[in-house]
């Protein structure tokens, strides 16, 4: 396994099936009765989830690398989602809505890689 012991694994997929397990309980309380409305939920994790690993980057040596890839490859690799981006995306078009869509798209990552530059910038700021 390269360097992944199979305990670490172990740890990686249990993170990454708790960050999926967040993502959809905060989408479900967000997105509550309202199935064909514009996919809230999902951008709020993609832009939360995003901050929150600017974050650890930023903090740098302050998170030890075991750590780095529970919480960062494990826990947000499991909480964020580009392909349900791309799913709602495409639903929002077929459903005629070609504006929401374009929105969902291009504002996800926008608003995403701005929220990882502030948790960069943040987490930069801290000391260390």
């Amino acid at each position: 396994m390269n360097g992944v012991s199979g305990g670490m694994l172990v740890v990686l997929v249990v993170a990454g099936g708790a960050g999926a397990g967040i993502r959809y309980v905060l989408d479900v309380v967000v997105t509550r009765g309202r199935r064909d409305a514009f996919p809230v939920g999902i951008l709020i994790v993609n832009v939360t989830g995003s901050g929150l690993l600017g974050l650890l980057t930023g903090l740098g040596a302050l998170v030890a690398p075991d750590w780095l890839a529970v919480l960062g490859v494990g826990l947000l690799g499991g909480y964020t989602t580009f392909s349900t981006v791309s799913v709602e995306t495409i639903q929002l078009a077929r459903r005629g809505r070609r504006d929401w869509a374009i929105v969902n798209l291009v504002g996800t990552f926008a608003v995403a890689v701005v929220a990882a530059a502030i948790g960069i910038v943040i987490g930069g700021l801290l000391p260390g």
